[in-house]
């Protein structure tokens, strides 16, 4: 009898949540719309941040790559004396159409990873220690890595061959399917997801570590913009350094098809640009360029996903408001 009490309260307790769970679909309409806010500001921030540094982005993988070009070529300068203005941002379209989805993959990915990590490790709403931040960022670029790679590869072709070559980004994808296999469309795929570990495991763990230590010092909860175009450079400097060597590795490896060389093996690569060009000269060619590009690019880009992020919301909560 007691027993039959109990259970029939337990069913009444159990009935009293019933409205509650009600709520789900609120809650699902919520991650979806916070999913395509991070997906729409991700593809901005990839967007603006690459358009600005075009010029130098193009003329690091000149560097980077033994392209037999007019001694002056990769510098900025003579490519426009020669070429035109707009010959700085050739390949940019290409870039475009990698780099939307790329960021926008990874900025979303980043804030999911964040917060499954974040409910797993006991963190959630708040900031995410040390390494599972570090965790979410490598995760969230290796993500973005793999689902886009072939346009990466169509990018860097389109930078370092000559106009007449390709046409357009289409005629990149049946030229080398055609003429070196669709394999070709994914060399340089392992040194890639290798570097982009630490690069973008660093970034986002830099950029998100310099935010949580201003909040604490400052009081303030927001950094104003500045401060996240100087995070997002500090972040860029120490992601890119500590990966460029790969990076010279898979731009060899994407171009080896229109330089005359052939690249087999991440080490086979290596040793043969160091045996050619020196460690230094070699594996790290162009990086003075990247200090340069690299910090603009990703200060740019963090800054502009944080402040789109924060006016999706603001939009949202006038569009409640105004209900």
């Amino acid at each position: 009898m007691g027993s039959g009490v109990q259970e029939q309260r337990a069913s009444l307790t159990q009935g009293e949540v019933l409205p509650r769970a009600s709520s789900t679909p609120s809650d699902g309409l919520k991650h979806t719309r916070s999913v395509l806010n991070s997906l729409f500001s991700g593809a901005l921030a990839g967007a603006v941040a690459k358009t600005a540094v075009a010029p130098l982005d193009r003329t690091k993988i000149i560097f980077q790559a033994p392209v037999f070009l007019p001694v002056f070529s990769p510098l900025i300068y003579p490519e426009h004396l020669f070429n035109g203005f707009f010959s700085l941002w050739r390949g940019n379209s290409a870039t475009m159409v990698r780099v939307i989805p790329y960021a926008a993959i990874q900025f979303c990915a980043h804030e999911q990873y964040k917060t499954l990590l974040g409910g797993y490790y006991g963190f959630q709403g708040k900031a995410l220690p040390p390494f599972p931040r570090l965790l979410a960022g490598s995760m969230a670029g290796t993500t973005a890595a793999m689902l886009t790679y072939p346009l990466d590869m169509v990018r860097a072709r389109m930078a370092v061959t000559p106009k007449e070559m390709y046409s357009n980004i289409l005629h990149v994808f049946v030229r080398i399917s055609r003429e070196e296999g669709l394999k070709t469309l994914y060399r340089g795929f392992t040194p890639t997801i290798l570097g982009v570990v630490p690069y973008a495991g660093l970034s986002f763990f830099t950029y998100e570590t310099l935010k949580k230590l201003h909040a604490e010092q400052s009081g303030r909860p927001q950094p104003y913009s500045y401060e996240r175009l100087a995070f997002g450079a500090c972040a860029g400097l120490i992601g890119q350094s500590a990966s460029y060597p790969l990076d010279v590795v898979r731009r060899r490896m994407q171009t080896a098809g229109v330089t005359g060389h052939t690249y087999g093996t991440i080490l086979g690569t290596m040793r043969e640009i160091v045996s050619e060009e020196g460690f230094v000269r070699g594996l790290y060619k162009g990086l003075s360029m990247n200090w340069v590009k690299g910090p603009i690019a990703v200060g740019i880009s963090f800054t502009t996903f944080d402040l789109t992020q924060i006016l999706l919301r603001k939009l949202h909560q006038m569009g409640y408001t105004a209900r």
